[in-house]
């Protein structure tokens, strides 16, 4: 009777479900590849999320419609011998896979296992089978990119949406991009407003002189 070695099973996590189907067929049995749905924590919705005094310390919490999702990977992960995270190639990707990895480890269900950030920018074999066989860490840069945008947006709209709820309409939001460009309409307005009207004259004469014209 020969035993065989027992099969390695490594977690694969991507964003959608159906990349997961896809993946899967390219990485065969020895993988198993689930999908994230997206972003797994969030600011919590409440003031002091990000604390400019504290080094804009940042507080997160799961988001509710994907707690069940992380319960998924979770349970999978038991089974592992390995996890990758294989979450889109940006700073959001890159974000989703660092909240996902910091959440399992707060709740001790990352144990021991290597934990390998996988990227790819194509969905064919080769490319997702390249990205296992040269998987890198985590993109510190790459995160703090993501935060720091997280951040100006909590900043700038959770104090300036409620100003647009009261004067204008109940819904609308303010985020770091239409609020300096709002600034740049107001202050444009206010020179324009601010401008005195003054009559002026342009002068202008044809002269000669040895038979040649000049102004």
């Amino acid at each position: 009777c020969h035993k065989h070695p027992s099969r390695s099973m490594n977690l694969v996590v991507v964003e959608s479900p159906a990349k997961a189907k896809t993946i899967k067929k390219y990485l065969g049995p020895d993988f198993e590849v689930v999908a994230s749905y997206g972003h797994v924590r969030d600011l919590v919705p409440k003031e002091g999320a990000v604390d400019p005094d504290q080094g804009f310390a940042m507080q997160y919490q799961v988001i509710d419609r994907n707690e069940r999702h992380v319960q998924t990977i979770a349970k999978l992960l038991k089974k592992a011998d390995a996890l990758y995270l294989a979450t889109d190639p940006d700073r959001e990707g890159e974000a989703i896979s660092w909240h996902l990895y910091e959440l399992l480890k707060k709740r001790r269900q990352l144990g021991k296992r290597p934990v390998h950030r996988v990227v790819f920018n194509e969905i064919t074999k080769r490319a997702v089978q390249d990205a296992v066989a040269n998987p890198r860490e985590l993109s510190v840069d790459l995160v703090n990119a993501q935060q720091a945008r997280r951040a100006l947006d909590y900043l700038v709209g959770f104090n300036l949406s409620p100003l647009l709820w009261k004067k204008i309409r109940r819904g609308l939001s303010a985020g770091r991009v239409q609020s300096p460009a709002q600034r740049l309409i107001v202050e444009r307005e206010l020179e324009i407003e601010a401008f005195k009207i003054r009559e002026y004259w342009t002068v202008t004469a044809d002269a000669a002189k040895g038979g040649k014209g000049f102004e």
